[in-house]
């Protein structure tokens, strides 16, 4: 399948390196030429330096017989009509545009088929989401919804006071006292997908699967206690801030933004009326204290630095702050990051990248693709949701007469409003929902890939 992919920024770059290893045909189109020459030397692709709505550029990257276009520049209007050109050259081809700006939400939905878009993708609404999700479940560094909401995959640190210290897996149940599977344990900056020998450490990220209902009882027999977030404080008034005030001034939380940029305290002021906004510079750490830091439920760092945002999360733990979420916008040596206490960590470009991957496999694979996809143990591991239908092998057969692909893990069935956490007696049919955990060393287009 041929790809272009239009913009070689942090999106562009993140979706090359990740299509480029599952050897699709890429060819990528930026202006800047060093930019491009540097990602020819890391990746095996062709490249156009040009204006990617251009009709001369797009024919010379070979939009004609090309299969998918992903507009990921800065600017929302290039990425509009970048698509559109291309969809007018070649109707044929599949268009996917990254576009942030709320002011188009509404007419990108009325307007989509005369925008040629396939699909359309918001990172920073799509971490809003995401952050969201957390606050509403303090007690987990991540979660990934499945099966319409009725299934999770959550985050866990083992620290010096777990309960889930030195437990074996075969034990798991006496300890938490509800049905849930670990899928995946990060140790040491490696990703391992446990058997039920396998004995959970002080330091471990655990991965667990359960049903969305079972999620509180769990954090209550683990001891872990949290209080209903009622505060929150955003540092950054950026569109993740926007989306998120929004969200949470639907549930009744309290929201304070504090943002340097005196022009955009006025426009935030007017857009979100019910949202205290502070004009300050949150680097300075009186700020900071003078807006009341340590009475915060939570503290979510959304400014555009990484450096800034780890700053002043660190600050807000030594402060006593219950939940910390941090943006980064790079994910390099997340190794060293993860000893950080900066609590949760929302990367909008992975988030992006996750959704786009998942539309490309199935294309790749109309049959059975994958209905959701998730990255996780800092993509080492994948969770991919399937639907079961006539082509699946070993429908009705129990999981124990099944021999799997090294690396793979079912890690939940859904049926109608049931869910189910499967043994060996498990079993599933057409129309189930599976989810799948696999090292992302292996690419799983469709559910029949995971059987040896």
């Amino acid at each position: 399948m041929k790809i272009l992919i239009a913009g070689d920024g942090k999106v562009g770059a993140a979706l090359t390196r990740q299509l480029s290893a599952e050897g699709y045909d890429l060819m990528l189109i930026d202006s800047n030429k060093q930019v491009l020459e540097s990602s020819q030397e890391k990746f095996d692709i062709m490249a156009v330096c040009g204006n990617c709505a251009s009709m001369e550029v797009l024919l010379e990257a070979g939009v004609l017989d090309a299969d998918l276009l992903i507009a990921a520049t800065g600017a929302d209007e290039v990425n509009l009509l970048c698509c559109l050109t291309a969809h007018g050259i070649n109707p044929n081809i599949h268009t996917i545009a990254r576009i942030r700006n709320p002011e188009y939400n509404k007419q990108l939905y009325l307007m989509r088929d005369i925008f040629a878009l396939s699909f359309t993708i918001n990172p920073e609404k799509q971490a809003a989401v995401e952050i969201e999700r957390l606050l509403k479940f303090p007690g987990f560094l991540k979660r990934e919804l499945f099966a319409k909401g009725r299934v999770e995959l959550v985050e866990l640190e083992v620290d010096a006071g777990s309960k889930l210290r030195d437990v074996s897996l075969n034990d798991l149940d006496d300890v938490v006292h509800c049905k849930v599977l670990v899928c995946a344990v990060l140790r040491n900056g490696n990703a391992i997908i446990p058997d039920g020998r396998f004995v959970l450490r002080e330091g471990d990220r655990v991965f667990v699967t359960a049903p969305t209902n079972t999620l509180a009882v769990l954090l209550k027999n683990l001891g872990i206690i949290t209080r209903k977030v009622s505060s929150v404080m955003l540092v950054g008034g950026g569109r993740i801030s926007f989306y998120l005030a929004n969200l949470l001034q639907k549930s009744g939380i309290a929201v304070q933004i504090i943002e340097k940029d005196e022009e955009r305290c006025l426009e935030l002021a007017g857009l979100l009326p019910s949202t205290h906004v502070i004009h300050g510079d949150a680097s300075n750490l009186a700020i900071l204290e003078s807006e009341g830091i340590s009475d915060r439920d939570a503290i979510v760092t959304l400014t555009g630095m990484d450096e800034l945002n780890i700053f002043i999360s660190l600050y807000g733990k030594s402060c006593g702050v219950p939940q910390i979420i941090t943006k980064l916008g790079r994910m390099d040596n997340l190794d060293i990051l993860r000893s950080l206490p900066i609590g949760s960590i929302i990367s909008p470009k992975e988030l992006c990248c996750d959704t786009i991957v998942q539309y490309v496999r199935a294309m790749q694979n109309q049959t059975g693709a994958a209905i959701s996809l998730h990255s996780i143990a800092d993509g080492q591991a994948e969770a991919i949701e399937f639907q079961v239908d006539e082509t699946t092998r070993h429908r009705g057969e129990p999981l124990k007469h099944i021999k799997l692909r090294n690396n793979v893990l079912i890690a939940a069935i859904s049926r109608d409003s049931n869910t189910e956490i499967p043994n060996g007696d498990s079993v599933f049919d057409k129309g189930d929902t599976v989810i799948v955990v696999t090292s992302s060393k292996q690419v799983i287009y469709q559910l029949n890939d995971i059987f040896a």
